[in-house]
C-alpha cells in the first residue's frame, strides 16, 4: 500500500510539474534580425541591367556593383503555439557606376524599403529546436538616385508589390535565443540566416 501511494505521489508530482515547465518555456513574442541572398530586388536589378543593355545596344552599362542587404527585422506575436502574426521590415541598396561607351559618367543608386504584414506557422516547437513556415505580403518603396559627374542629380520614387515566402525554416538554440535558417523566395531572399529572441 505504501509503495502504491509513493508511485501515485510521484505520478501526481510529475503531472503538476509538467505544465509548470511548459509555461516556463512558452513564449509569445519573437524579435529577429536577418540577412539573405538573391532577394526580389536583386532579381529586379539584374533584369533592368539586361533590358538597359538591350535597349541601348550596350552603349549604357552599370559596372562595379555594390549590394548591401537585404537586412531585415521582424516581429511576431503568437496568438497560439501554432500561429504567430506580425510584420517584416527590410532594407536593401545597390550602387553602381554608370558608363557610356566605356567611359564613366556617374553613379546610380537604388534603395528598397519594404514592409510586409506576415504570418508564421510553427509546425514543430520544442525547448531547443523549432521548424516553421512563413509568409509575408506587402509593398516596397523604391528610391532611385542618379548622380552624374557633371553634378546633375535625378531622383525617382515608386511603390512595388512585394512578398516573402519561406517554405521551410529551422531554428535552434536556447529557449529564448536562437539562430535560424530559412529557404524560400521573396524580398528577404532565397536563403535567409539570422538570430531570434523569444520572450
Amino acid at each position: 500500500m505504501k509503495k502504491q501511494f509513493a508511485i501515485f505521489a510521484i505520478v501526481c508530482a510529475c503531472c503538476v510539474s509538467m505544465p509548470v515547465q511548459a509555461q516556463e518555456y512558452e513564449t509569445r513574442h519573437e524579435i529577429g534580425i536577418s540577412t539573405g541572398i538573391l532577394s526580389n530586388s536583386d532579381w529586379i536589378s539584374v533584369f533592368e541591367d539586361v533590358v538597359t543593355a538591350i535597349v541601348t545596344g550596350g552603349n549604357v552599362s552599370f559596372d562595379d556593383e555594390k549590394i548591401v542587404g537585404p537586412i531585415s527585422a521582424e516581429y511576431f506575436y503568437h496568438v497560439s503555439p501554432l500561429i504567430g502574426v506580425g510584420a517584416i521590415a527590410s532594407f536593401s541598396t545597390k550602387k553602381s557606376d554608370m558608363s557610356t561607351g566605356g567611359e564613366k559618367i556617374g553613379v546610380y543608386k537604388t534603395n528598397y524599403f519594404t514592409v510586409l504584414p506576415a504570418v508564421k506557422i510553427d509546425w514543430y516547437r520544442s525547448k531547443y529546436f523549432g521548424a516553421y513556415s512563413k509568409l509575408g505580403i506587402g509593398a516596397s518603396l523604391r528610391h532611385d538616385i542618379s548622380e552624374k559627374d557633371n553634378h546633375e542629380t535625378e531622383t525617382d520614387n515608386g511603390i512595388l508589390f512585394n512578398w516573402q515566402a519561406s517554405l521551410i525554416g529551422i531554428e535552434a538554440g536556447s529557449p529564448n535565443f536562437r539562430g535560424f535558417l530559412e529557404a524560400g523566395c521573396g524580398e528577404q531572399g532565397v536563403l535567409v540566416a539570422g538570430l531570434r529572441c523569444r520572450f
